[in-house]
Order: C-alpha cells, then structure tokens, then sequence
C-alpha cells in the first residue's frame, strides 16, 4: 500500500491505521516527488492519492499507475462533498483518525481481491454481455453463469460467492423471490437486480428485499463500478 500525501502527519497517520488492519500490509509513505519512483518498483497493489496534492502531481501518479501490470487500486483521499476525479478507482473522504484509515485501508483490501461473482439470467446472450460488462469493470471478478433460480441457490448454498447479479424477471422462481431465498442463505452476499423496465415501485421492491442496486438494462462498466464501490464500502462522495 503506497500513500501519497504531501504532510507527514498525513502519512503516519495513514500508517497508523494499516498498522491496525486484520490482515499484514505492507506500508509506504511517500511525498509527491518520490511517488513516481516507489510505483516504477513494482509491487504495490493499493494507491492512495491527497486530493490537496498538485494536479500535474496527482496525473503523473494516476497515469504511472494505470501503466503497471497488474494495475494498482487507486483511492482519492478527499474532504467530504468531491467529485469523483479522472483516475482515481474511488473517492473516500480522508480519515480524521486511526480507526477511520483502518476501515478505508480494509476496504481497499477487499476490492482488491477478486470478488466471486454469479450472473443469474435465463438468456445466454445476455450471461455473455453481462460477463463482459464486468471483466471492463476496475474492480477483479470470478465469474460463474448460472442460467436458472434454483440452480443458482443450490450453488449458493454450496459455495462462497461475495456477489450475485440477477434478472429481475425469471421463469419459475422470480427475481424478488431469488434475491430474498438469498439473503435467507447469507445475508452478506450483494445482491443486483437487472431489468430491462424500471420504475419506482420496482424499485421500492428490490430495496425492501435487500438488492444492492437494480440496474437497467443496458447498463456499463462505471455503472458496475458504482455498484462494487457500494458494495466495498467505497462509496463515492457527491455534492
């Protein structure tokens, strides 16, 4: 994990909260100037970027990032109320204490391990459009097709799968239905509704049954980008 900040304060406190997390990490302070040189080295798998650092600084940082293979997470530290940034994976707002660093510092972990992903969708063609939507997603992803309601259950309830996308409109078992049998396997798992017509009572339905999000059809890679920050605890900032 490579944070770049301008103060020392910044850093150590930074430092402080990896030092705290479930998992070891590995921790490097680094200024504006020396950022480039520690990305070039090679190993670093999360970057967090102040937003207070000098533009030409913070798109030299993204820009040397985004050139690695495999790319790093990049997270914008911010003050409450940015937008998201050209670059950055992810804005959160800057910690105020140990604690707040330790949380975000996991979260980035999290998002940085491949998450294991199930498409439920009784149409091939679209199993196939949603795969490739979500492998030109930032986020990694194991993805398992599944084409119907219950075998998609048995599946969950014999496996571990971190998130589920869904159609909302199922022969058989439906999508509400799925989603809340879900939850009853194990509440942790996101769960996305997608459908092809939204209104707010569909909507209204998929909140109360515990969906993450419902997508409508078509829908992108920063839509999916979107969703997984939520689901990570990286939810953008906005106005």
């Amino acid at each position: 994990m490579l944070v770049v900040a301008v103060g020392q304060p910044a850093r150590d406190l930074w430092r402080q909260g990896a030092a705290l997390t479930s998992v070891p990490i590995d921790f490097i302070g680094a200024t504006p100037a020396s950022a480039v040189a520690e990305l070039a080295k090679g190993g670093v798998d999360i970057v967090v970027v102040d937003f207070s650092l000098p533009d030409v600084s913070k798109s030299a940082i993204a820009s040397t990032a985004r050139s690695l293979d495999p790319a790093p997470f990049i997270v914008m530290s911010a003050p409450a109320g940015i937008r998201r940034l050209e670059g950055a994976d992810s804005i959160v707002v800057s910690p105020a204490d140990a604690d707040a660093a330790r949380n975000i510092t996991e979260c980035c972990i999290r998002a940085r391990l491949p998450a294991r992903v199930m498409i439920v969708d009784d149409s091939s063609t679209m199993r196939s459009i949603v795969r490739k939507i979500l492998m030109a997603s930032h986020f990694a992803m194991e993805v398992v097709e599944v084409d119907e309601g219950q075998a998609a259950l048995e599946q969950l309830r014999s496996g571990i799968f971190d998130m589920v996308f869904l159609d909302y409109s199922m022969p058989g078992l439906g999508g509400i239905e799925i989603l809340m049998e879900i939850k009853q396997i194990n509440s942790r798992v996101g769960v996305v509704l997608m459908t092809s017509t939204d209104d707010e009572v569909m909507s209204g339905v998929a909140r109360g049954a515990g969906a993450l999000a419902l997508l409508k059809k078509p829908f992108y890679p920063a839509d999916i980008d979107t969703v997984l920050q939520r689901h990570y605890g990286l939810q953008l900032q906005t106005n």
